[in-house]
């Protein structure tokens, strides 16, 4: 996907036939003619995009304030800013939903891509302006590029773009879009391998502050838990252990997602108590007869990119975000009661029944987070689970980035939901 196939003097003529519904001279790579689909289908106008609503000053401030890529910047100005400034690209970083929340670049690219509504406070979703490099890559969850007329609006056609998705190292949350956007004669092919390289250097800096307050956590955490009886662990605010008494150690215990002081229910400890620490909980593990197994799963997967699994039992409920990979793996498993073996989950992911190593791996780090829920040999939802599946209203949108063979027939029709 980074480089551009087509000869640069067709862009146009393959765009305006798949507008009119003629046949182009050759066909659009497939992410780019999936994505005018969706365009058309969201009634995206191709002259002039759609209106671009701006989010309040108060609002924009206060994402950039909860936004841990704000931590980063120094390291993507440091490492991209050279290459914007000599070719007059813009640097723009967003959130998970397209919001533009930071935007670098010279003031003459900047007037250009302010009559476009490529402004800070903007959203740059597919849905609301088509085809571009930041709605694209929130979609495929994946390092794209859009050149010329390849972005869905005909104003957007002088511009070419390079975009990667910026992921959380800790629970693989999006967090947002590294763009790099500047006019169409500089396109350079390399400018979506530098924007993705750049991307992976401000993840691992972000993995790297994470594992710095672990430590701090287990140095305040260490000799608390040396006087505790029983089980219990310390984690981050996002579930990372920092340290054990009472049991086996634990990389990452999944926390519900309004986490309280008091009473919990974790399905990979069971019943539990929580208490605050500084920038974690203290976990104790409630001992004393067994866990009551959950009785029913909902696995939602009606929102276009937030999918999620909530398990309910007789001592709570719990809900945990999904990747898109687990979301794949689950939705395979709740098509099929009777289970799948690695071989079959492997040709229904990657259509290559041999990749069964990546299948297990995959699975072992879901039947982590979701014990008492997933059975093997076959992989299953365990016996006696009620399992609901809530789908998209339209079949197109299920998954939306999946390029799994299952996930494609049944956008295809040939399997039922």
């Amino acid at each position: 996907m980074n480089r551009i196939p087509i000869e640069a003097g067709l862009l146009p003529a393959v765009h305006e036939a798949a507008l009119s519904g003629s046949r182009p001279p050759v066909q659009p790579r497939p992410v780019i003619g999936e994505s005018w689909h969706r365009a058309r289908r969201n009634g995206v106008d191709p002259d002039g995009g759609g209106a671009v609503p701006l989010m309040s000053a108060e609002e924009l401030e206060h994402r950039r304030h909860t936004s841990p890529l704000g931590a980063v910047l120094p390291q993507l100005r440091e490492q991209l800013g050279t290459v914007a400034d000599a070719v007059r690209h813009l640097i723009v970083v967003t959130d998970a939903e397209g919001r533009l929340l930071w935007r670098e670049g010279s003031p003459g690219v900047r007037k250009s891509a302010d009559r476009l509504g490529f402004e800070v406070g903007a959203s740059w979703t597919e849905d609301l302006v088509g085809t571009n490099g930041i709605g694209l890559a929130l979609v495929e969850r994946r390092p794209v590029q859009v050149h010329s007329a390849e972005h869905f609006v005909r104003t957007h056609h002088a511009w070419t773009c390079a975009a990667a998705p910026l992921h959380d190292p800790r629970d693989g949350r999006l967090l947002g879009v590294l763009n790099v956007s500047g006019p169409a004669p500089a396109f350079n092919p390399a400018t979506l391998a530098l924007v993705t390289a750049v991307s992976k250097v401000a993840e691992g800096e972000l993995r790297a502050r994470h594992w710095e307050s672990v430590d701090r956590l287990r140095s305040v955490a260490a000799p608390m838990l040396a006087r505790i009886g029983g089980r219990a662990l310390a984690v981050d605010r996002d579930g990372w252990t920092a340290a054990v008494t009472g049991m086996a150690p634990v990389g990452r215990v999944v926390l519900p997602r309004a986490v309280q002081p008091g009473r919990a229910w974790l399905p990979s400890l069971g019943p539990c108590s929580l208490e605050p620490l500084p920038d974690g909980w203290l976990v104790r593990i409630e001992d004393g007869g067994e866990q009551a197994p959950p009785g029913r799963l909902v696995l939602d997967l009606s929102r276009p990119r937030e999918w999620t699994v909530t398990v309910f039992g007789e001592a709570g409920q719990w809900s945990h975000e999904l990747s898109p990979r687990h979301a794949e793996l689950l939705y395979v498993l709740a098509r099929h009661p009777a289970g799948r073996t690695a071989a079959e989950l492997a040709a229904d992911l990657f259509g290559d029944a041999s990749r069964t190593v990546t299948v297990r791996a995959e699975m072992s780090r879901m039947r982590r987070i979701l014990a008492g829920v997933l059975g093997h040999r076959p992989y299953r939802f365990a016996d006696g689970l009620e399992v609901h599946l809530l789908a998209p209203r339209r079949i197109e949108d299920l998954l939306h980035g999946s390029t799994a063979p299952a996930v494609l027939a049944a956008r295809r029709g040939q399997a039922g939901l």
